[in-house]
């Protein structure tokens, strides 16, 4: 009975605490489980995802990406400046946003896969990196319409309804961010469970010597999963600029921890054990609804932080102990 009881908490106790602080909050201010505050949470966690899905491709090959929060800052700025300044349209900002994404990504892969520095080391030393060259391209200044520039004049160019549409849009009601989201979330998974690819990251990131002896190509899965890692956080940058409607220089600051919290905490969701999309995102799901309920109690925004490392200690606890107990039995 002990065991069946510990089994049930690790697959399903994660979707049981999100359910309950959803009760909990809806007793407690009758606005919190309305369609409107239900499709802001959606809209706030969408961003988080999708950073949070690229930290999910580096841990499935057993890596890690610490510059996802940087890289959402570096293309959010990049967004910002290619129509602000200098009146680019739609399709190039976001093409050229995605490019930088997979750079940062290929740059991570190189230094990891090729020169062999460790995960950690190497996408520590590349966030300092991006972070400094954002910053110092915009002279530590943030990016809006009818800015002033250094001569004097104003920034020619302003962010196009199209591009606000993308973070600020509805689709039949639904957010336009929620919808890419949701297929985002569902492609991704697709790609992990029935193509060649996905699997491959799987055996890479379970044993990577039996990979390779089985004939995985083991260097070209990490560097794909890393390259993956740093497109996905392009996008959250995209739609972060797109969001607010300005290119912000530490956007993606908050998004790293959010982002690794959600994906750990999607590891006990369903009993996962291993990094996987849908807990990814019900991980998601369990931060932006916690923080939204600590703002509709007029808890100070400091003491976010100690809830959400707290989530993320307790969804560690549960599924470490759990296979520690899966390995010694």
């Amino acid at each position: 009975m002990r065991e069946k009881s510990l089994d049930f908490i690790f697959k399903f106790g994660s979707l049981l605490v999100i359910a309950l602080v959803i009760l909990f909050f809806s007793m407690w201010d009758e606005h919190f489980f309305t369609y409107a505050n239900l499709s802001d949470i959606l809209r706030s966690i969408s961003i988080t995802t999708f950073v949070a899905i690229g930290v999910t491709f580096s841990l499935t090959v057993d890596g890690f990406d610490l510059s996802v929060g940087s890289t959402v800052s570096l293309t959010t700025v990049a967004t910002a400046a290619l129509m602000v300044w200098y009146e680019q349209p739609l399709v190039v900002v976001i093409i050229v946003a995605l490019l930088i994404g997979a750079i940062v990504g290929l740059l991570n892969a190189l230094l990891i896969v090729k020169i062999r520095i460790p995960d950690m080391l190497a996408t520590l030393a590349v966030m300092y990196i991006i972070g400094g060259i954002h910053k110092t391209y915009t002279k530590g200044y943030s990016i809006y319409n009818n800015m002033p520039m250094p001569d004097g004049s104003t920034a020619p160019g302003k962010f196009s309804d199209s591009f606000l549409w993308l973070g600020q849009g509805k689709l039949l009601g639904v957010p336009v961010p929620v919808v890419l989201m949701v297929v985002a979330v569902i492609l991704v998974h697709l790609f992990f469970k029935y193509t060649r690819w996905g699997r491959q990251m799987y055996t890479t990131g379970g044993n990577e010597e039996a990979a390779r002896l089985s004939g995985v190509r083991v260097r070209r899965i990490r560097m794909a999963a890393y390259i993956a890692s740093g497109i996905f956080a392009a996008i959250g940058g995209i739609l972060y600029a797109a969001r607010v409607g300005t290119g912000q220089i530490d956007a993606g600051a908050p998004m790293m921890m959010e982002s690794v919290a959600a994906v750990f905490i999607g590891y006990s969701v369903l009993g996962a054990g291993r990094p996987n999309v849908i807990g990814t995102f019900f991980g998601a799901i369990l931060i932006g609804v916690l923080l939204n309920g600590m703002t509709m109690m007029k808890v100070q925004y400091y003491a976010n932080d100690i809830v959400k490392g707290t989530v993320l200690v307790l969804a560690l606890a549960v599924t470490f102990i759990h296979l520690s107990r899966r390995r010694s039995g």
